[in-house]
C-alpha cells in the first residue's frame, strides 16, 4: 500500500506585520470619511448641539441618516450624547476629546473641498467628455 496524497499544502504565511492593521484603519476611515460624518463633525466643532439643530445645519440629511451617523460616531467615541431630564427631554450631542482632535483635519478637508469644487467639477467634465468621445 502506497500513500497517494504525499503533497500536503503548507499553512499560508502569517500576514505581514506592516499591513496587519489595514482592516482596522479601513473601518475607521470609512466612518470618518463618510460624508455625513464629516458634516456632523464640522457642525459640532464649536460646541454641543441638539438633534434638530444639527439637522437644520446639514442640508439634505434625513432624520434616519442623522440618527445612524450620530450613533456610529458615538459608538466610535467621537461624540457624546447627553440627555437632560426636562419635559420634553433635551438631548445634546458634543464632540469628545477624540472627536475634537479629528475635527481639525476634517475641517481642513471640508475647506479644501469647497475651495477646489469648481476645479474638480471642470476636471470631471473634461474626463467625461473624453470618455464619451472614446466610446
Amino acid at each position: 500500500m502506497k500513500p497517494e496524497h504525499s503533497r500536503v499544502p503548507s499553512l499560508p504565511p502569517p500576514p505581514d506585520p506592516q499591513h496587519a492593521d489595514c482592516r482596522g484603519v479601513a473601518s475607521i476611515l470609512a466612518r470618518v470619511g463618510d460624508k455625513w460624518s464629516v458634516f456632523v463633525i464640522m457642525m459640532l466643532f464649536d460646541g454641543p448641539k441638539r438633534f434638530n439643530e444639527i439637522k437644520r445645519m446639514i442640508s439634505g440629511i434625513s432624520q434616519r441618516m442623522l440618527t445612524l451617523t450620530l450613533r456610529g460616531l458615538e459608538r466610535d467615541g467621537l461624540v457624546t450624547r447627553t440627555v437632560f431630564p426636562t419635559i420634553p427631554p433635551r438631548v445634546d450631542y458634543e464632540l469628545t476629546d477624540l472627536g475634537r482632535g479629528l475635527s481639525q483635519p476634517v475641517i481642513a478637508l471640508g475647506m479644501w473641498a469647497q475651495q477646489h469644487q469648481a476645479e474638480i467639477e471642470s476636471a470631471r467634465a473634461r474626463f467625461d467628455g473624453r470618455k464619451d468621445a472614446a466610446e
